[in-house]
């Protein structure tokens, strides 16, 4: 595909002239190449490859270190010349990815294109995303097209994890104003309208322990576990009864649990770990405050019996009106790009959620890769037509924001 199948104007055409898919191809190498993996903390090689890839781009860039060795980064298409001050585009990512783990076939941080893929960890969850959305802006900064106000890339850590390169983000605000917030995450280039948020909660019970041959002497915390667990099961199959059309249904998972010390012992202690996503304006504070009374109210805790349960992350989730111009501008210009053009809903968690909710930013997810069937999986690939659709998305996207 040539930009001479774009749909845009002449003017349009000139800037998309401007984006190399082979300079595409090789940037997301380079940001695959060095790792990130996370847990673990490791996001500083990427960071810095991405701040080298602006400054050669002549951008403006700068990190803010969340945690030792954990920086998150900032890319500007700055206020000056051609860029009025008035109202930005922002666009959202994260330099880390989950673990490689066992079972690839390639090596995981050695990236190789084969065909239209481009195969490594993070090629698809999401360094091809951020690629694309380094190389849109330094198209613009070439062309030098006025814009009624500049474009800012923001990149955070732990994005996988527990999200500290986010919550630091939004403490420290976003220092201007922006007229709408594209998340390059992997959504096959779908213009996703709504996510649904999510939150851990971590549940500690403590019984009393007893020989096995005596169990009414103790009191078995992994009984209590059971019960608990029971409640849970319930309220997840009452919410999956009414369905959001773009989200489904808040729901529950079990991901994990511990417990006992021994066969013949009662069990003293069980540790929960609980996943619970959430609908956009859920709170979890009241999700864990309504637990609580479900519990008392069924009989768990109490002789011998304690709980304590704890959120220990939260996301929020979003929505955005589809007939917001943001939707229609990012919408048009995928499909005026060559790509398979829809909006839909993401039923998985991002960043976004929290710059819609903290700073009132209207959001929307859009970038190359497909979640569920390449994002965290083994051999992750992403399309290098797909790569190059996503940037010339973007660059249209902030040209038809931004004009002036």
């Amino acid at each position: 595909m040539t930009s001479d199948d774009v749909q845009c104007t002449p003017e349009e055409r000139a800037v998309l002239d401007l984006i190399d898919p082979d300079e595409l191809v090789a940037l997301t190498c380079t940001l695959v190449n060095t790792a990130g993996e996370n847990p673990g903390g490791s996001e500083k090689p990427t960071a810095q490859a991405l701040e080298r890839a602006a400054e050669e781009r002549g951008l403006l860039a700068s990190s803010d270190v969340v945690a030792p060795g954990r920086p998150n980064v900032d890319v500007d298409l700055p206020v000056g010349g051609p860029v009025a001050d008035g109202p930005g585009l922002l666009f959202l990512g994260h330099s880390d990815v989950v673990p490689a783990g066992p079972g690839w076939t390639r090596q995981p941080y050695n990236a190789e294109v084969e065909g239209d893929r481009l195969y490594g960890r993070g090629a698809t969850d999401m360094k091809g995303g951020l690629a694309a959305v380094l190389v849109a802006m330094d198209a613009l900064r070439r062309s030098g097209t006025e814009l009624s106000g500049p474009v800012r890339l923001s990149s955070t850590v732990d994005e996988e994890d527990l999200g500290l390169g986010i919550r630091h983000l939004t403490a420290r605000g976003l220092g201007r104003e922006f007229r709408g917030c594209i998340v390059a995450e992997p959504t096959d280039l779908q213009t996703v309208i709504a996510c649904r948020g999510d939150s851990y909660l971590e549940v500690e019970i403590t019984g009393v322990p007893a020989h096995s041959g005596r169990p009414a002497d103790g009191r078995n915390a992994i009984d209590a576990a059971a019960a608990l667990l029971t409640l849970i099961k319930q309220d997840h199959e009452k919410h999956i009864r009414e369905l959001d059309p773009l989200l489904g249904s808040p729901t529950w998972n079990v991901g994990k649990i511990e417990g006992g010390r021994a066969t013949s012992m009662v069990a003293p202690s069980c540790h929960v770990w609980l996943d619970r996503r959430l609908m956009p304006g859920e709170d979890p504070e009241q999700i864990l405050a309504e637990l609580h009374k479900a519990v008392d109210e069924a009989g768990i805790t109490g002789d011998g019996i304690s709980m304590d349960i704890e959120i220990t992350m939260s996301m929020p989730g979003f929505r955005t009106d589809r007939d917001h111009g943001l939707v229609s501008t990012v919408h048009g210009a995928v499909a005026d790009v060559g790509g398979a053009a829809s909006i839909g809903g993401w039923t998985a968690a991002c960043d976004g959620g929290f710059i819609a909710r903290d700073h009132g930013v209207p959001t929307v997810v859009m970038g190359p890769g497909g979640l569920n069937d390449q994002a965290h999986q083994v051999d992750e690939s992403v399309s290098v037509r797909e790569l190059t659709q996503a940037a010339r998305a973007y660059t249209l996207a902030a040209l038809r924001l931004l004009s002036r």
